[in-house]
Parts: structure tokens; sequence; C-alpha cells
């Protein structure tokens, strides 16, 4: 029987944990960690010397230089040995060499093959090579030594900050169990047809996107959504790729071909976000392109140019001097740190159940101004309740209610759900005539004959319905109803505030960034949501192009702003808002594809906490832009006026490389 991945109710997964990584391969390192099979079933548990072996063999030629290294200083200075002179001691030098030399060598030769001639390879090579030229055979090894284990170091951090996604995205199981002639068989996933059904047992996660057969079932969400707290899912409910099994063996039936599933479509926006790279690293690389090829001319420059004004010129100790200015002003700690300072930061948002379009959305939240935000789903729950049925005795109370019952069925909005749920099941024996949405107002159809409306005020006052009534008396939302022409009376709905909404705007307070409301119910509700949450400002009885206006408004002012909503029918407001948040993004495929950032929950205090990866993201960048100027600067200086040795260079580069590194890495660490 193929294997199953075997899952704890926390979605630890408890085999298999090895996950397979590809790393940055600068080093020439190719892979540190490999998926070497399953669990067989017996008590010893895995063994993991094959990932102990690749992390060794990644520092094994770093170990074997620097060994050799130490020995050949050691018998420079303190035992000194007869043989170790000349040619032997060249030889042993260009030994300690060749480990960490021979891929950085390889590297440089081969970017020049693909037109790169200034990379960082080149210059390590030019240097070191240099140094051996003019007989600093210690200073050109260490050089190569520390600049090599700074690129293993680099290749680890990348890895770990992989592994944060990929522990996100990496949830959908290979194998599932579909019931064939009643019968469980353990197949591919991709495999799976639509409309066939799948057996999920406790413990398990599901492969595909499917709808819930069983009368019930509790899902462990957190892969997709970051919260570990137990979701219920009654019968005919969605359910997703991803979610584990908590309690009783359940019955899914497929909906989405495996490679159309919402975890796969995640997957794909996760894996193209770092294609989307933020101003500051795409001035780094454009920097870097213009600065290495100047920095090799200065060089150059500061070996042959002081001859014409040097009385006392020797060749070799300005070319000494040139090499650690080479060295210095290697670009490596800008080059490595600053994507890999973006990368942590999407895996970190991902953690978190944030996903990032692109690393230039991780800057642009970190300078956002104002954020301007729906009201249903977004701040409440979107769950109505009918609180009251006003209608003029005139008219046959149920009668009429099956009418507004059966012309909402035709609505997805949350009011209509609302209806359906306080009246029931829609008449079958009502038949609907000329049924029209009318954008921002309501629903038109015509009955019996008659036209019959359900919508808002402005919809009676579209069609000239009298009504003796103030609506703004009236705090909840409310659905007026007019047939033939006559006001019939009015539905109140009441949708309630999601737990986090209050502390949302506090943070929001927080981070000095201004809170808007803007809304299509009308301005009472709106505004009585508002004065509860502590939000700057609110406007109701909005149309899409109202809310479009309000926010050219904020533009006009200078400032920037994000709109979190549906990203659906809010599309021209995401699309001029400087951000698009989607709330809830695993319930719409629009959602994913139209937003910029998707909260994959529902809970609003991960607006902040994207505003807050952005900024501690943006502060970690530019402590590294930073350090590697200042640090560089300083000894750029000391090394061509001959203060500087060639140790001096290796800490301004390698060194400030590794504490840039370092400094990224943090934000893999932090919780936000």
């Amino acid at each position: 029987m193929a294997h199953k991945h075997i899952y704890d109710a926390q979605g630890r997964q408890l085999c298999c944990t090895r996950e397979e990584e590809k790393i940055y391969t600068k080093a020439g390192a190719k892979e540190i960690i490999h998926n070497e099979g399953c669990c067989s079933g017996d008590d010893h548990g895995h063994d993991h010397s094959n990932v102990n072996d690749s992390v060794f063999k990644l520092f094994l030629p770093a170990i074997i230089s620097l060994l050799l290294l130490l020995a050949g200083i050691a018998m420079d200075n303190w035992f000194l040995q007869t043989w170790f002179t000349d040619g032997v001691r060249i030889i042993w030098y260009v030994a300690a060499y060749v480990p960490v030399g021979l891929p950085v060598l390889k590297e440089a030769v081969e970017s020049i093959g693909k037109g790169e001639v200034f990379s960082e390879f080149f210059l390590m090579g030019l240097a070191t090579i240099g140094a051996f030229a003019i007989g600093e055979y210690p200073e050109g090894v260490a050089v190569m030594l520390f600049y090599s284990v700074g690129e293993v170091f680099q290749t680890l951090a990348v890895s770990r900050a992989k592994s944060n996604i990929k522990s996100l995205l990496d949830q959908r199981p290979d194998e599932v169990t579909v019931l064939r002639d009643n019968e469980p068989q353990i197949v591919k996933a991709e495999s799976v047809n639509i409309g066939e059904t799948i057996q999920l047992k406790p413990g398990e996660k599901l492969g595909l996107d499917g709808e819930l057969l069983s009368d019930s079932a509790s899902f462990n969400t957190s892969a997709l959504t970051g919260e570990s707290k137990p979701d219920t899912k009654n019968k005919s409910e969605t359910v997703l790729a991803g979610m584990i099994n908590l309690n009783t063996v359940s019955h899914v039936k497929v909906t989405t071909a495996y490679s159309d599933s919402k975890l796969s479509k995640i997957l794909e926006l996760v894996q193209n976000a770092t294609s989307q790279k933020a101003p500051t690293e795409l001035f780094i690389r454009k920097f870097a392109k213009i600065y290495t090829p100047i920095v090799v001319f200065l060089a150059i420059g500061i070996a042959l140019l002081p001859a014409l004004f040097v009385s006392d010129y020797v060749f070799a100790d300005w070319l000494y001097r040139a090499l650690i200015f080479l060295v210095i002003s290697c670009p490596c700690a800008l080059v490595i740190s600053i994507p890999l300072g973006y990368f942590g930061g999407i895996g970190a948002a991902s953690r978190n159940g944030i996903l990032f379009k692109g690393s230039n959305f991780l800057d642009v939240l970190a300078n956002i101004q104002n954020v301007v935000m729906d009201k249903t789903g977004t701040m409440t729950e979107g769950v109505f309740k009918v609180q009251e049925v006003n209608f003029n005795t005139a008219f046959d109370k149920e009668e009429i209610l099956q009418m507004v019952n059966t012309l909402e069925s035709h609505s997805t909005h949350p009011v209509a759900t609302a209806i359906h749920e306080y009246v029931g099941k829609p008449s079958n024996e009502i038949r609907l005539e000329n049924t029209e949405e009318i954008a921002g107002h309501g629903l038109k159809s015509t009955v019996n004959g008659n036209d019959i409306l359900v919508g808002n005020f402005k919809l009676m006052d579209k069609f000239e319905i009298q009504y003796d009534l103030d609506p703004n008396s009236i705090v909840y939302t409310t659905i007026a109803v007019a047939y033939d022409n006559k006001f019939v009376g009015y539905i109140t709905i009441a949708d309630t505030i999601k737990e986090d909404a209050r502390e949302t705007i506090n943070l929001l307070h927080r981070l000095h960034v201004k809170a808007t409301m803007l809304s299509g119910d009308k301005s009472t509700v709106v505004k009585h949501v508002a004065e509860q949450l502590g939000i700057d400002n609110a406007f109701g009885d909005l149309l899409p192009e109202d809310k479009v206006n309000k926010v050219k408004e904020i533009k006009a002012k200078g400032e920037s702003v994000a709109f979190v909503g549906d990203g659906v029918n809010d599309a021209p407001v995401v699309a001029l808002s400087d951000v698009g948040i989607a709330m809830g993004g695993l319930g719409s495929d629009a959602t994913i594809e139209t937003a910029d950032v998707v909260i994959q929950d529902d809970r609003p205090s991960k607006i902040p906490m994207a505003i807050n990866i952005g900024k501690q993201t943006k502060k970690i960048v530019w402590q590294n832009i930073g350090l590697a100027f200042g640090v560089k600067a300083i000894v750029l200086i000391l090394g061509a006026g001959g203060l500087a040795t060639m140790w001096e260079a290796v800490f301004a580069d390698v060194g400030v490389a590794l504490l840039a590194i370092l400094n990224a890495i943090r934000i893999q660490r932090m919780k936000f």
C-alpha cells in the first residue's frame, strides 16, 4: 500500500518532515536537505544523519581550507620548518586556496561567459589572485575562505526563509483515499476527478477542494489561515485542500481539480511574490551593476596613478592597497541581505496567514497613511439576522415575506441569507418576471402582474414610492419593501461587530494610520459601528462610484491609501488605491486574483499586522544598507591611505555581509 502522510491534531506532520530545498547556488551548494522517504512504521524514528551530512558537506571545503591555512600560518610564524619555503610554501597555500577558491573562480568564468564581467566572483577572484601575485599568500587564502563561509551562511539563511514559506505551501498530500464502488482506494491526488468522493480520517489532510457530504466535521485550518482554532463545517459547506480533519471520518465530494484548488493558487501566488521587487531592491541591483566596474577602475587607478606623483613609488605596495580596496568594495552585503530581508518579510507574513503578491507591497504598506475599509465582512461578521418585520397591516405579511424571500434568492448578499433563514425555503408557487438588480439600490421584479421592490430607501425614492417615516431614525440596516407602487413597510437586519475589530483600529492608530469606513449600508448604521470602534471617518449610503470619489479625495491630499474589502465588488476602489487588501481570501478565486495582499482568514487585526511586517522589513533593509555603506566607507578610506590590511578588508566585506544576513533573518523569528 502506498504511504500516507500522518498529521497530529495541531497540523504537525509526523513523518516525512525533511523538506526538499533548492538553495542559493552562489557558493556551489546543491541541496542541504533531502526528502529521503517516509517513516516505515517502526519505533526507531528517522535517520537524520543525511541532513547533518549535507550541511557538513557545505562547510567541508572551508574546514579543509582553514586547517591548511592555520597550519601554514603556524609554520610561517611559530613552528618554523626548513622545508616550508619557496615552492613548497606556495603549493601549500595554493592547496589551501583551491577548495574555497575554485568554485568562485568557476562562477566568475561562467558570469563572464554570460556577459556579466564585473560580478562579485570576479572581484573576489581578482583580489585573491592579485594577493598571490605579490606574495601575500595567507591573506589571499583568508579572503576567499571567509567569503566562502559567508556564502554558506547565506545559503542556509535563504534556505530557512524558503522553508518558512514552504511550510505554509507544502500542505497538499500527494495521495488521497477515494471511494470507488464503495471501496476505499489510495490514489494520486492529481488523478481524482471532480465529483468523486474522498474519505478523510481523523488527523488526515484534505488533498483537494470539495463539498462536505457528512453532517458536520471540525477542521484545523492553520495551514491556510495561520489560525489554530478549529473550524466546524456543516453538510454542503465548502472545505479546502490543506484543512486537517480533527474528529470523525468524513466524506468530501471533490469540486475542484488538483491544480485549481485554492491552495494551488495560493502556492503560485507566493512563489511568484519574489519576482515583484521592491524599489529599494531594484535600486541596489542597478547600483551594483554600475558600482562594481567603477570600483575595478578605481582599484587600477590606485595601483598605477601614484607612480606619477609619488617619488618612492613601489608597485607591490600600491597593488596591495588596490587589492584591499577591491575586497572592501565588493557589494556582497547589499546584494545578499536586501533580497533576503524582503524574502524574510514575505515568509513571516505567510506564516501568519497574510500573502503578499510582491516585496514592493511590503514597502508600500510600511508607509501607508490611510486604511479605507468596507464595513460588512471586514469589520463586521457579515452574518445578518432579522430583528423586526414592520409591515402595513393592509398587506398579507406572510405573502409579502414569501415574495421578498423568493426575490432575494436571486442575490448572494448576506442580507438575502438573513431573510432566507428567517422565512425559510423560497416558495415554488411564486413566479417572478423581469427580475433585475439595480446597483446600490436593490432588486425589482414583477409578481402577479404587479411590481415588487426590495432594497434601500433610495430604491423607494427612485420609483417615487411614498412613505411616512424618516429612514435615518432607524439604527439598523433596513430593507424597504413596496408592492403595486405602494409602500409595504420595512425589515430591520443587524450585523455583529468582529471581536478583534476594536483592537484593529487601536493598533492602526498606534501605527499612526488613519481609518476610514466606506459602505453602501445606511449612514446611521455605518456611523453607529464607527463610533463603537473609534474609526476616524465613516460614510454610508455609498454607491460604488461614491467610494471611488471618497478615495480620490484622500489621494488628492497626497496621502497613500490601502483599501480593505472583498476584492470583487470593490474592484474600482482596489485599482485606485496604492494597495488592495482582501479579507477572507480563501472564499474567492477572484479575491486572490485582484488583491495585492490577501488576508486568508477574516480577522481584521491582520491588517495592522501586515503593516507592521512591512515596517519591520523596511527597517531591517535600511539598517543593512547603512551598515554596509558605513563600514565600507571607513575601511575604504583607511585602505586607500595604506592604514588597513587585507584582514580589515575581509571584515568590511564578509564580516559586514554576515552581520547583514544575521540581521535580515531576525524578521523570520519576530512575533507580530
